[in-house]
């Protein structure tokens, strides 16, 4: 570790830190060349998740995009910002989970994850976010898609 006063690497470790249940470390340490004290943190590096896009390509996995899509299809919704991070935070748990072996999860999954979570959730968002999701072309899917939710919410 290089010490951010005189750049020397020589430094030894004067305490040790679990942090956020184990998943990281706080090392204090200080520089053996000019004695200033400094704080360094360690984490384990884990692949990143991969979505896979319908044409195959693949990107990484963004919560800021996730995060987008579900805040316009809550906008102007009586859902807390509290909770609507939760939500963010579930989901992108689940897609973490469901991708461990191989690290992608394609698209089309992430998208069913969010319908299915904002149909509980508020079912004015989950038609918006199915209108541009499934890529409704006209009036009549529209149409189609609420007379389902319409007849699901009676079985509810």
């Amino acid at each position: 570790m290089r010490c951010p006063l005189c750049n020397s690497q020589q430094d030894r470790v004067v305490e040790s830190r679990t942090l956020a249940g184990g998943d990281s470390i706080r090392r204090r340490r200080e520089c053996l060349a000019c004695g200033y004290r400094f704080t360094s943190y360690e984490r384990v590096e884990e692949k990143q998740l991969m979505v896979v896009k319908r044409s195959a390509r693949r990107e990484p996995f963004s919560r800021e995009k996730l995060e987008k899509g579900i805040q316009q299809a809550l906008r102007k919704r009586p859902v807390p910002q509290p909770q609507i991070e939760a939500i963010i935070t579930e989901l992108e748990e689940a897609a973490m989970i469901e991708a461990k072996a191989n690290h992608e999860l394609p698209s089309a999954r992430i998208g069913d994850m969010v319908l299915d979570r904002l149909y509980e959730l508020d079912r004015v968002a989950y038609i918006r976010f199915a209108s541009v999701y499934r890529n409704f072309a006209n009036v009549d899917e529209f149409i189609s898609e609420i007379k389902t939710l319409s007849q699901a919410k009676g079985s509810d």
